[in-house]
């Protein structure tokens, strides 16, 4: 006879919901900076000719789109939530959402960055994967701290916590268009 483990339910909701835990967090930062270090070593060792650096240069403006678009959706309702139009539950709502998109928009912005000969000697460029590492980070601590904003859906918000929310929207606006006005730069030369 075969026996088969059931995964028993949660005690509670706050069981359901336990939050990340942050070794966990600070273990896929340490793999993400990793991962970022490679496609930068990788990138000098492909070489991809005018095909390949074509479709690479489509699919890296849609993994931007998508990505940033996912971004700006979350910081809108966010906005939207600082002005009192929305509740905090539909910017948690829409950042949960919308998780998939912004990472799989940044993985692929990764993927397809190896493919278009960046020059890892220039300023620019460095300064565009230094916002780069900075959003994936960020997004990691946004993680965290969304967690942390589940137990206020309906009462008030600490200003510790607002505050937290203000400087992590910023970082991601900041990172997001810089990367984007960086890449812009570097296409014209």
């Amino acid at each position: 006879m075969q026996m088969t483990a059931v995964a028993s339910p949660p005690d509670s909701a706050e069981d359901a919901q336990r939050p990340t835990p942050l070794w966990v967090l600070a273990a896929l930062g340490v793999l993400s900076s990793a991962a970022l270090t490679g496609a930068c070593w990788m990138a000098g060792h492909v070489h991809a000719d005018a095909t390949l650096q074509t479709a690479a240069r489509f699919f890296h403006v849609a993994a931007l789109v998508v990505g940033l678009g996912a971004v700006l959706a979350v910081d809108w309702f966010a906005a939207l939530w600082l002005l009192g139009r929305r509740r905090l539950a539909d910017i948690l709502n829409t950042a949960n959402t919308l998780q998939i998109p912004i990472w799989g928009g940044l993985a692929g912005l990764l993927v397809t960055g190896l493919f278009l000969s960046p020059d890892m000697e220039s300023p620019l460029t460095l300064t565009k994967l230094g916002l780069v590492l900075a959003i994936t980070l960020n997004g990691l601590y946004a993680h965290w701290l969304g967690q942390r904003l589940e137990r206020y859906r309906d009462a008030d918000v600490p200003v510790r916590l607002l505050v937290q929310s203000g400087v992590a929207a910023t970082i991601s606006q900041t990172g997001w268009w810089g990367a984007c006005l960086i890449g812009f730069l570097n296409s014209q030369s």
